[in-house]
């Protein structure tokens, strides 16, 4: 674990590692010497020099820790973060993380929890029922092996003509996905 400081400077830039070996640099916002919990105002993870991402870090996780600019001076006041956004993404990140987990817990195949996850990020209103995937409350409803020949629902309805289209595109990439994984391993060198 990295040295802690009694405190850091708002305004430093600091670089960390974490045990996870994700590594982070940027402007000290503030830091909690309670909870070791350091706010780093870091570039924009899409790209935009006009945005910033506001990382948490845990001083408990860093493996390595570097100030490599110490700031002295007494920083201006930082501008007030935008909380309904930051909750609003905090939320969606969650919700994305707990639809993840329940694919994983639907102790179904592979293909299903595969497709679960894609529905999910388009779509909110999915859940298991079983092994069944269940979307927009029993509008359209898919079962094991989760082909498009296995999608129930209103066939006459925009939703299920949607998930069809959906599903077949999901299906097709896999299969190129495969594919293209099985050339990739076909032409290894030989060692």
């Amino acid at each position: 674990m990295a040295a802690v400081s009694d405190f850091f400077s708002i305004g430093s830039i600091v670089w960390c590692r974490t045990c996870y070996n994700s590594e982070f640099e940027g402007e000290v916002l503030a830091f909690d010497p309670q909870t070791k919990v350091l706010i780093l105002k870091c570039g924009s993870s899409n790209g935009d020099p006009k945005l910033n991402d506001v990382e948490f870090i845990n001083l408990s996780l860093v493996s390595e820790l570097q100030v490599k600019k110490e700031v002295t001076s007494v920083p201006e006041v930082p501008q007030s973060l935008n909380l309904q956004r930051l909750n609003t993404r905090v939320r969606n990140q969650v919700e994305e993380k707990r639809r993840m987990l329940q694919a994983i817990a639907a102790n179904v195949s592979s293909e299903g929890q595969s497709l679960f996850i894609a529905i999910s990020k388009v779509i909110q209103e999915v859940r298991w029922r079983n092994s069944d995937i269940i979307v927009w409350n029993q509008e359209v409803i898919i079962s094991p092996p989760y082909q498009p020949d296995n999608i129930r629902g209103n066939t006459s309805s925009k939703g299920y003509s949607f998930i069809k289209k959906f599903v077949e595109k999901h299906m097709n990439d896999l299969a190129l996905n495969s594919q293209h994984s099985g050339v990739c391993q076909n032409n290894r060198p030989s060692q």
